[in-house]
């Protein structure tokens, strides 16, 4: 996936830092989207899949007006539930912007959004230990 950096997406924009050049939460965005897509085949039907985890380290700076390439290289196969993908991002000179590896969960879409709801009503504090 290739993205072009803008104004919006700086470290000043988002609050992330003081500098105009790529922050760090968009560039882990524009990773977990290249996982969303990379997930697709693990799902069936009424399946989908949601991040559990982010261990990305932002190597070099990207300016305003340049484009990344982010890469998300799937694991040969599911373990369980659980799919744990390779990221790297590139600059349009060829230089490693950034690389790491992000979790994803397989779920059922409807019972996971069943359970969002019930939690955001306070019904299942008590299977979260009754924390608001």
């Amino acid at each position: 996936m290739r993205h072009e950096v803008s104004n919006a997406h700086t470290a000043m924009a988002v609050g992330s830092g003081d500098l105009p050049v790529l922050a760090t939460p968009w560039l882990i965005a524009w990773m977990e989207a290249a996982t969303v897509r990379a997930a697709a085949p693990f799902t069936a039907p009424g399946r989908t899949t949601v991040g559990t985890g982010v261990r990305v380290k932002h190597l070099r700076a990207t300016r305003v007006g340049a484009w990344v390439d982010v890469v998300a290289e799937p694991p040969t196969e599911a373990d369980g539930r659980q799919l744990t993908f390779l990221v790297r991002a590139l600059d349009s000179t060829g230089g490693l912007v950034a690389t790491g590896e992000i979790d994803r969960a397989i779920v059922d879409r409807r019972r996971f959004l069943a359970r969002a709801s019930a939690q955001d009503s306070g019904f299942d504090r008590g299977a979260r230990g009754g924390h608001p």
